[in-house]
């Protein structure tokens, strides 16, 4: 894919290191040969930051979606607040100006003003309001977007996908279903072949108790759930393989042998991911009609403001976000 696509940006939490790592991006010039990027956010406060680090970075004050500038920041203007925003801070200022621009962002997304959208950071707390109850993006674009969405963690080396992500740990055994299991698994096969253009793509699926079970010693969903689901896809053709015993699945480079795991909750697939891949990966909400992608870290407060934060995991959801967006145009076909 050699065109040019129409990039949008949410800003995050604007306490965080969100706005200093976008405007660090595109210092690099090189960029605008791939993308045209459409930032969501006052500009009074990038103009603020980008003096702050002593950066570079060229904006453009965009009134018309439709009228951007192709070699630099494109800026669709928000109102600012007047409270003062502090780097490292809990703000409810902070939160409202970080979910206006997912809000703008979005909506520009849905309408097919911007190809593709890069998430910013969010404080999960600060940004809960009446417009917002979500446990984070993954859940809300889903709802906004009316799908059924997947979070998949995604790096060259690496595809870690959840059966159940931002829900309290005692709640997980609960939440995990057949039915779940199913619907999970067979999502994560057709964003496999859909977005990342494998054809036959190799599933591992980890189980939810210590060592799988032991055969119903420590825990009986592998035998009641996992055990029939994945051998009924399997006579059905499909690639996929366990439950196995998540402990030794990354030490012993198993995962090197599949094109994506099915971890059972946040932490047991993200903490090996992070170790892993942390700077280079990304997170992708797979299932949707749109391409939504964001870095893999967080706002950062206790390092915001220091000029320090690392541009690598933002840089990567960007041209992730492009390689699914070219690959859905060329698969578009796949039922």
């Amino acid at each position: 894919m050699s065109e040019k696509i129409k990039l949008g940006i949410s800003m995050g939490d604007p306490n965080g290191i969100g706005i200093e790592i976008i405007l660090k991006v595109f210092e690099d010039k090189r960029i605008f040969d791939f993308f045209s990027p459409i930032i969501f956010a006052p500009i009074k406060l990038l103009e603020r930051q980008k003096k702050h680090f002593n950066l570079t970075t060229n904006l453009f004050l965009l009134k018309d979606k439709k009228k951007y500038q192709k070699d630099k920041l494109n800026v669709y203007d928000m109102k600012m607040l007047e409270e003062e925003l502090v780097f490292g801070q809990y703000s409810r200022a902070a939160g409202f100006l970080a979910f206006e621009s997912i809000k703008q962002a979005s909506s520009a997304l849905k309408d097919g003003e911007v190809d593709v959208l890069v998430t910013s950071p969010i404080n999960k707390k600060t940004i809960q309001s009446e417009d917002f109850r979500f446990p984070g993006h993954t859940s809300y674009f889903a709802d906004f977007l009316n799908g059924e969405s997947l979070m998949f963690m995604i790096s060259d080396k690496l595809k870690v996908a959840l059966l159940t992500d931002h829900i309290p740990v005692k709640e997980i055994s609960n939440q995990i279903s057949t039915d779940l299991l199913k619907k999970r698994i067979n999502q994560l096969e057709y964003s496999l072949k859909f977005d990342f253009d494998i054809n036959r793509p190799r599933i591992a699926v980890l189980g939810l108790n210590p060592h799988s079970g032991d055969g119903g010693v420590i825990g009986n969903e592998e035998d009641q759930i996992f055990f029939p689901v994945i051998e009924e896809l399997r006579q059905k053709g499909h690639l996929v393989f366990g439950p196995y015993a998540a402990d030794s699945f990354f030490g012993n480079l198993r995962y090197l042998n599949f094109d994506a795991i099915l971890a059972t909750y946040h932490d047991q697939g993200l903490i090996p991911f992070k170790t892993l891949t942390f700077g280079e990966g990304i997170n992708f909400t797979a299932g949707l009609s749109k391409v939504r992608t964001s870095p893999d870290h967080g706002t950062a407060f206790e390092i915001a403001g220091k000029g320090i934060a690392q541009v690598g995991s933002f840089r990567s959801a960007m041209y992730t976000a492009r390689r699914i967006f070219s690959n859905r145009k060329k698969n578009k076909n796949i039922l």
